[in-house]
C-alpha cells in the first residue's frame, strides 16, 4: 500500500516540473549543510583537546619540541636579561600550564636573553630637564641620578655622565638597556624646591619618569612579596614618601611601595587624588591672597615726609 502511494507521489513529482525542481534544491541545500558540518567538525577538530605543558624552566628547543607534541604553536613574544637563568630559557608562559585548549592553539612565551640589549647614547646636555628624560627613555635608558647645580638656566642640563664617564656631543657609546645616566642639572641660586607629585596608582616606570620630570630622585622600591621580574610591571605603587603635595628640595629622594594588588593600589589612588586636589586648592588659594596683599603694598601710597620748617619760622 505504501509502495503503491510513494509511487504515485513520486509520479506526480515527475509530472509537475516546480515541485521536482523544489525537491532537488531541497537535496543539494541538504548536502551541502551536511559537507559544511563535516568540515567545521575536520577544521576545528570538533571536541579535541590539548592540555598546556609546563614550559617554564626549559630551554627554547625543548619548549618547541614539547609544543610541537601537543599540537600547540609557538610563540616569543618578549625576552628579559635576567642574569640568574640560562640564555633561551623559557621564563613565563601564556595560557598558563594545566589549561585546556584547541589543538593548534598559540602559546606565548617569554625567554631569556643571552645578553643585555645595546643601545646607543643620546647626548642630553643642553636641554630642559623633560626633554632629556623623553630622550634618555625612548633610547631605553633612564636617570640613575639628578645633581643640582647653581647656574642661571634652571632646570636644563649641564652635563651628563655614564659610568663615571662625560658624555660629549662627538661620544660615540653604546649602553645597556635600561641602565641609568646621571645627569647635572642647573637651578639659579644654587637651591630651589618642588612640591611632591603623585604617583600612587602608578606603575613603577610612569611613577619614576614623573618624579624625574619634577627634579626628584629615586630613594628606596619596595616590592611587596610576590613581586619579581616577571610581574613588576604589572605591579603599582600604593605608597610614597615624602608625601604628595610637600615642598621639598630640588633632587630630594622619594621612596615608594609597589604591590600586585589592585584593589589596594585603587583605593589610596582614589584618597590620594582627593588630598591632591586639596592640597592644589589651598595653595591656589594662598597664592591668591599673596597677590592681593601685594597688589594692597604697591597701591598703598607712602606716608609724606615732614615738611622742612620754614625759614620764615627763625626770622
Amino acid at each position: 500500500m505504501n509502495a503503491t502511494k510513494n509511487q504515485h507521489l513520486w509520479q506526480a513529482i515527475k509530472q509537475h516540473p516546480l515541485l521536482r525542481h523544489a525537491l532537488w534544491i531541497g537535496i543539494l541545500l541538504l548536502g551541502m549543510l551536511l559537507v559544511a558540518q563535516l568540515a567545521m567538525r575536520i577544521g576545528t577538530r570538533h571536541g579535541a583537546r590539548r592540555t598546556v605543558p609546563e614550559l617554564t624552566g626549559i630551554l627554547l628547543s625543548d619548549a618547541e619540541q614539547l609544543a610541537k607534541k601537543h599540537d600547540l604553536e609557538l610563540i616569543v613574544n618578549d625576552s628579559l636579561f635576567v642574569p640568574a637563568y640560562e640564555g633561551g630559557i623559557v621564563l613565563a608562559q601564556l595560557p598558563a600550564t594545566g589549561v585546556e585548549v584547541k589543538p593548534g592553539r598559540k602559546v606565548y612565551i617569554t625567554i631569556n636573553s643571552f645578553s643585555e640589549k645595546m643601545v646607543p647614547m643620546p647626548y642630553v646636555a643642553g636641554r630642559s630637564l623633560r626633554q632629556a628624560k623623553n630622550m634618555l627613555e625612548i633610547a631605553g635608558l633612564e636617570i640613575k641620578e639628578l645633581i643640582y647645580r647653581s647656574d642661571m638656566a634652571t632646570n636644563y642640563v649641564l652635563e651628563q655622565h655614564y659610568k663615571g664617564e662625560k658624555i660629549t656631543s662627538k661620544s660615540k657609546l653604546m649602553a645597556e638597556a635600561g641602565s641609568g645616566v646621571t645627569l647635572y642639572v642647573g637651578v639659579e641660586g644654587g637651591y630651589g624646591t618642588a612640591y611632591v607629585p603623585q604617583v600612587v596608582g602608578q606603575s613603577e616606570r610612569d611613577a619614576k619618569s614623573r618624579l624625574w620630570e619634577n627634579g626628584f630622585n629615586i630613594g628606596e622600591v619596595h616590592y611587596d612579596e610576590g613581586i619579581n621580574l616577571l610581574n613588576r610591571k604589572d605591579a603599582h605603587v600604593y605608597k610614597q614618601s615624602p608625601a604628595l603635595g610637600t615642598a621639598q628640595p630640588l633632587g630630594k629622594k622619594v621612596s615608594i611601595w609597589l604591590t600586585l594588588d589592585e584593589e589596594l593600589s585603587s583605593k589610596n589612588r582614589a584618597e590620594a587624588e582627593k588630598e591632591a586636589q586639596k592640597l592644589a586648592a589651598e595653595r591656589q588659594k594662598q597664592e591668591a591672597e599673596e597677590a592681593v596683599n601685594q597688589t594692597e603694598e604697591e597701591i598703598t601710597p607712602e606716608s609724606p615726609a615732614e615738611e622742612a620748617p620754614s625759614d620764615e619760622f627763625f626770622e
